[in-house]
């Protein structure tokens, strides 16, 4: 089986590339990157040395695409991840549309030539930003939970549920992830191929690039223990803001499942998958964990002002994927945020490595 990942450079790409090579010994794991995300150029050597066929090139252009062998599955890992994409001057929204839809379609197109499975690594970002915005929650043990008079439809108090709605805004980087799951979807069944949409909460682990916008756990716990300024923005500049966490590498063990189903499958195709209420942390907690672990205090700054398309509470709802794959999370909150440490002391220069 030839199974190529795209973004196989980047945090989630390199994990997945590498855990799909470990779970499938006798496939042949290939991808293509741009190396255009600061950091991505230090997985290269490394997963040649593992034996994949990395290919430096760009999903925007289908003569890139060509060069590839034919592939039997497609892991769609590419995308530029910030909800700020296009908004705060690093990327314009032209670009964003090209990377993050223009890419698929041509992966689509791919799938369609050559019949081969595809994998989309969606976000929660898809889901509409005006109701969770609104929800009311109070403040327990330094983070914010749900306190509503009445539950949206769609979110209940496990999370934001596959049926909350995905109505305008969700942000420009939400309306391409949003737009290439419905392509994706549609040349599926139009072309007959198995279409799989995987819906991801925060994903986080040791190599993450340390962006806040994109890989806010790796970038708090990495900045404080380098003494590095930090500062709670929005709601009040408490940092009561909450997101659940997952490590790629979870994912791994039903990406297999869903490939082996194939186009027969009757049931769901879009599905949550993330870290969920167990795995749920806001920003004064992992300051106050990074305290306990690293041994000392360091101070964050506040900013109030409110930061566009930033909501209180974000938790996926992966219910679903629990019926239906008998699918959970394995790697632990506290697992996860070790990992990211032991990485931090070990990496002294990876924030200027890859913050970019």
């Amino acid at each position: 089986m030839h199974i190529l990942v795209t973004g196989i450079c980047g945090f989630v790409g390199s994990v997945v590339a590498k855990a799909v090579g470990d779970a499938l010994p006798g496939a042949s794991v290939y991808g293509i990157d741009n190396l255009s995300r600061p950091g991505s150029r230090s997985n290269l050597e490394p997963l040649r040395a593992r034996g994949f066929g990395v290919e430096v090139g760009d999903i925007r252009y289908p003569g890139d695409l060509a060069k590839l062998p034919r592939p039997d599955w497609v892991i769609d890992a590419a995308a530029n991840p910030s909800v700020l994409a296009g908004v705060d001057g690093g990327m314009g929204s032209r670009e964003v549309v090209d990377h993050n839809l223009l890419g698929t379609i041509n992966l689509l197109e791919l799938c369609k030539e050559s019949g081969a499975t595809f994998t989309l690594l969606s976000t929660s970002r898809v889901y509409a930003i005006r109701p969770l915005a609104a929800l009311e929650v109070a403040v327990e043990d330094g983070a914010f939970v749900p306190n509503p008079r009445e539950w949206p439809a769609g979110l209940g108090p496990d999370g934001v549920r596959e049926d909350f709605s995905t109505a305008a805004p969700i942000s420009l980087y939400g309306a391409t992830k949003l737009a290439s799951e419905a392509m994706a979807l549609e040349y599926g069944e139009t072309f007959d191929f198995p279409v799989w949409i995987n819906r991801c909460g925060v994903l986080a682990g040791a190599g993450q690039f340390g962006r806040p916008d994109q890989g806010i756990f790796s970038f708090w716990i990495h900045s404080y223990l380098r003494k590095r300024p930090l500062k709670y923005l929005g709601f009040g500049g408490e940092g009561h803001q909450v997101r659940d966490a997952l490590h790629p590498r979870d994912l791994v063990d039903v990406l297999v499942s869903q490939k082996e189903k194939g186009r027969d499958w009757q049931r769901e195709r879009v599905c949550n998958f993330a870290g969920g209420l167990p795995h749920r942390q806001s920003l004064r907690q992992l300051t106050d964990w990074c305290a306990r672990r690293f041994g000392f205090e360091h101070p964050v700054a506040a900013d109030p002002a409110p930061r566009r398309f930033d909501l209180p509470w974000v938790v996926l709802d992966s219910s679903l994927a629990d019926e239906i794959w008998h699918w959970r999370p394995r790697t632990t909150l506290a697992d996860l945020l070790e990992e990211i440490a032991a990485h931090a002391e070990g990496e002294p220069g990876w924030l200027g490595l890859s913050a970019g």
